[in-house]
């Protein structure tokens, strides 16, 4: 009798946990719906068949990247040659032309993916990683874009703080936090057509500075600096490459509601402009005005130790008074264009990462990425330029790896094509049938391997770093990773062939 009592009480506690997790579910989904009416996007990560991928505003697909680039972000990036690597400006500007003419390829490659398969990215993946495998660089990617959006809120919130001493980073990086979740909750639509005006008071800003600063370049770029170290030109050129090619993880994303009637060669111009004129102008001058800080102390005093970008542009402008303080305030708001596409791409790599993570709506993941956002940036808004350069360069150096393999496996092994054969969409979820990603896991674990003795960070200097090198660890990725993946592919069909197994791909 007792053990009877026990066994119903027990299946009252199932059904009130069945009860519960059932009015959880019809939350999130009552929600969901409420959300669509208003035109928020609620599609999940299912491919985007082509009766559906009707846009034809091709030039989006520039602006979506340029905007995000043409902004603090990029000025920051250009600083770090003279401020933290310790690089003349002449030397500086080089290697910033020089990496980003040859970096901005891939982004251009990866922008043709999303208006020809209507894919995301981490949806993508899986047709060279298989399904468990793509689990690996979803993972990474949300852990990565996390990271991103910390940085992006730690520069907009010094650059509200450096207008008044009553000020401080924390509020700029919750207003930048907000403003960044109204444009990515809406979704797809609503970022493309934001980042099309969101560069706007960016380039008013450089032009301005320019304008401003231009006696004060003349005259002190022009004084002697040391001889840089092969290691330093090293280390600044694989940070700038670790900028751009960070991005490939999450460009597919961005075109997926794109005709694929524009021709991939039109695509990747798009993306390729986009991507080269924003970094280079925003690169170059930052690399110039923080060469030129120290001699001029109401700029260097701005910079405050080269520890404030946000301040230094505020410095530049001050002259210009009330103006100077308005531009300030829009280019720090305006660094939520480079923190929508992050946001939005998170979510999509949360839901590639498993089943039922899928079944969770967008939105969640959003709201859950804010919650981290906010207090981890204000903790590392107090070690600036360390943070900023460790990040940037551990993002790339997997982000490295995972093109190499994409790449590979596009151009070697499915002959360039995005036809239904190459790329049979329908079987996107199927881990039986899709790749068994054997090849791509083996690839990365070689190539992360094999950078770690290139790597130069302030927590691990590689041996092979340490003896003057610099950091080249995000070029031995890639190149190990192409190597690697297309003998492992290779082996893999080989194999295939010899148990009388048909490989498709």
């Amino acid at each position: 009798m007792q053990s009877y009592t026990m066994e119903r009480k027990q299946d009252r506690d199932d059904s009130i946990e069945d009860n519960g997790r059932s009015d959880q579910v019809g939350f999130l989904r009552r929600t969901t719906q409420l959300l669509s009416r208003y035109g928020i996007e609620t599609r999940g990560i299912a491919p985007v068949p082509a009766d559906e991928r009707l846009d034809t505003r091709w030039y989006q697909l520039f602006f979506i990247w340029f905007s995000p680039c043409m902004n603090i972000l990029g000025f920051s990036s250009g600083t770090a040659g003279p401020a933290f690597f310790s690089l003349g400006v002449r030397d500086s500007i080089a290697i910033i032309v020089t990496v980003d003419l040859v970096c901005c390829l891939l982004p251009g490659f990866f922008a043709v993916f999303g208006p020809k398969l209507g894919m995301r990215a981490m949806v993508q993946a899986r047709f060279s990683w298989g399904y468990f495998g793509a689990i690996i660089p979803a993972v990474l990617n949300v852990l990565s874009l996390e990271g991103f959006l910390i940085l992006n809120c730690i520069i907009g919130g010094q650059t509200i703080a450096s207008l008044s001493s009553r000020l401080d980073d924390t509020l700029g990086i919750v207003i930048l936090s907000i403003i960044s979740l109204v444009v990515t909750f809406c979704g797809y639509r609503v970022i493309h057509w934001y980042e099309s005006v969101a560069w706007i008071p960016n380039v008013i800003a450089f032009i301005a500075m320019l304008a401003v600063g231009y006696p004060q370049l003349r005259e002190n770029l022009s004084a002697p600096v040391p001889p840089a170290t092969p290691a330093n030109v090293m280390s600044f050129a694989s940070f700038l490459a670790s900028n751009i090619i960070g991005w490939c993880p999450m460009i597919p994303d961005y075109g997926v509601y794109h005709s694929p009637d524009a021709s991939s060669a039109r695509i990747f111009i798009y993306t390729y402009l986009g991507f080269f004129v924003s970094n280079v102008t925003g690169q170059v001058l930052g690399a110039a005005f923080a060469a030129a800080a120290p001699s001029v102390p109401a700029w260097n005093a701005g910079f405050d130790n080269s520890s404030s970008v946000g301040g230094l542009l505020h410095s530049v402008l001050l002259p210009t008074g009330a103006f100077g303080k308005i531009m300030t305030v829009l280019v720090a708001l305006s660094i939520s264009s480079a923190c929508a596409p992050p946001i939005y791409t998170l979510s999509n790599s949360f839901m590639a990462i498993a089943t039922w993570f899928a079944a969770v709506p967008r939105w969640v993941y959003i709201l859950l990425s804010e919650g981290i956002l906010i207090p981890v940036a204000i903790i590392g808004a107090k070690r600036f330029y360390a943070t900023f350069v460790d990040m940037l360069n551990i993002i790339g150096y997997w982000s490295s790896i995972f093109a190499a393999i994409i790449l590979t496996e596009h151009m070697l092994f499915r002959r360039a094509s995005f036809s239904e054969d190459q790329y049979p969409i329908t079987i996107w979820a199927s881990y039986a049938l899709l790749p068994s990603g054997i090849p791509a896991v083996v690839a990365f674990v070689c190539a992360c391997g094999a950078l770690v003795p290139f790597m130069s960070q302030a927590w691990y200097v590689g041996p092979v770093a340490r003896h003057g090198s610099g950091d080249v660890g995000v070029l031995v990725g890639f190149v190990v990773g192409v190597i690697t993946y297309a003998l492992a592919r290779r082996l893999e069909k080989i194999l295939y062939k010899k148990i009388g197994k048909s490989d498709p791909y």
